[in-house]
This record gives C-alpha cells, structure tokens and sequence, in this order.
C-alpha cells in the first residue's frame, strides 16, 4: 500500500536464540500481530488505521520471511513457547495481542501458556479448532494462489486483493509463499490445522478479554469453529460480518476496525 509518509519499518532482531524480522510502526500502547500461514502480506490498509493508535509490532514466525529456522519447533505448541521468549526478549508485557488464521490459533496456544502477559486478544478466523461442522480448507491441494483466492469472498470487491495476491507475483513472492507452505505443513499437518486439546486449554482464558472475528462466508475455517471458540473462552464475544470470507481485516476493512477498535478501547 502506498502512503503519503510511511510510519512503519522493518528490521532484524535478535530474540529468543536466533534472527527474527519484525516490522514495527505507529504510535501508542503496543500490539502484536501475528500473521496467517502465508506470512506477512505487507503493510496494509487496517495496519495503517490501528497505527494511528498503537505500536504494531508484527514479527515473522520462525522459519517465515527472514526469520532464522528454529529447528526444534515441531508444532504450533512449539512455535508459542518460542513466542514468549521473542516477547521477553523484545521487552514486551501486557500486551494486546491479534492473530490471524494460523496466527490466530498460535495467539490461543500462547495465550493458553501464559495469559498474564496479555491484556486483551482478538482472533481472527484462527485454525486451531476442529469444526464441529464443515472441515478446514486443505491448503496443499491448491497453489498459493489458489488458496489465496479462495479465502477471499469477493476478489472484484476487495480494494486490496491484487496486494496481497497480485495476478503475476514476483518469483521471489511465490518463493516466500512456498517457503512459508513448507513451514505450515511442517507444523500443523497432523492433525491438520488443529490441536485437540486446544478446547479444553481455553478455559484458561476466563480473565482475558477477547473478540472473536470471523466471516460469515469464510470457506477456509468454518463459521462452526468459531463458536467452539466463543463457547470454550468465559466472557469472549464472536463476532460475524456477513458477505465475508476468510480474510475480514481485508474484505470488510472498516466494519473490522470498527469492531477491533472499540473492543481495544473499551
């Protein structure tokens, strides 16, 4: 996205025993951002509105964009341990936390480790739960694109669709896709794209507020998900925007940021 003067950068840190790349912009309390199982799609249009008011901070997982491979971390389990560590590292604490599809579920698993070190959370569309109906859309079957395209309800209708998944991307693109499908599969696959204890783990949540964000059409994690969620997690709210799909921080940019922003300020 281009912007009149850009407030956001892109370094590497080091956190939590190796490299991590962590863009970083705005201003005010901090908030994390935990990007889906593509990587980080680029600074968009909700980043640019929630900088207005809080420190984004959105660092990529181990072994996605220029993050160094931590070997060891064999599941999405792994992968919030490891989190926490990056968050003592970088100096943050009683953060708000968002996550999204994969980042979504991995914000749950951490959330679940350690809620004391959050003050609020917002998932939005996560995996991590095994729909009671319907199934998670199988992401290996299709190319990148394919699935890219299949998260989206209305491709013609959303403003940002050719940023995140322009028609001829870059082979250095396909190659971050790619890579980042390889580290997706490599954590989540059995069982795919869930955790079956995650459930029960959830009740740990009983004192952190949190917004749960889905679309009502999403074709990738089904709506029924998200009411495990809700239901699993005391005191959350579900929230679903119709004529939506997988990705409502993209499709229905302003009912998402209405949605987050009053839940953040409240």
């Amino acid at each position: 996205m281009a912007t009149s003067a850009q407030i956001w950068s892109e370094e590497i840190v080091e956190a939590a025993g190796g490299a991590v790349q962590l863009v970083k912009g705005g201003d005010g309390d901090p908030l994390l951002i935990l990007h889906d199982e593509l990587g980080h799609p680029g600074w968009l249009n909700y980043h640019q509105a929630l900088a207005q008011d809080y420190t984004l901070y959105i660092p990529s997982h181990s072994g996605f964009g220029e993050t160094v491979r931590q070997e060891w971390i064999m599941n999405i389990r792994d992968m919030a341990g490891w989190y926490l560590e990056v968050l003592d590292d970088l100096g943050l604490d009683r953060v708000n936390l968002m996550g999204i599809s994969l980042g979504g579920w991995l914000a749950a698993e951490m959330a679940t480790m350690s809620p004391q070190t959050f003050k609020k959370m917002i998932l939005v569309g996560p995996a991590g739960i095994r729909p009671p109906t319907g199934e998670i859309f199988d992401m290996f079957l299709v190319v990148a694109k394919e699935f890219i395209s299949k998260g989206i309800l209305d491709p013609d209708a959303t403003s940002e669709f050719s940023t995140i998944c322009p028609d001829e991307p870059t082979p250095e693109l396909v190659e971050r896709w790619e890579v980042a499908r390889e580290e997706a599969s490599r954590m989540s696959w059995r069982p795919y794209m869930h955790y079956p204890g995650l459930s029960h783990l959830l009740h740990r949540l009983k004192t952190l507020p949190t917004l749960v964000v889905w679309g009502k059409e999403d074709a990738i994690v089904p709506l029924s998900a998200g009411q495990v969620y809700q239901e699993n997690i005391k005191g959350s709210r579900l929230a679903v925007i119709d004529n939506c799909g997988h990705h409502p921080e993209i499709e229905k940019t302003e009912e998402f940021l209405q949605l987050v922003k009053e839940f953040l300020a409240a």
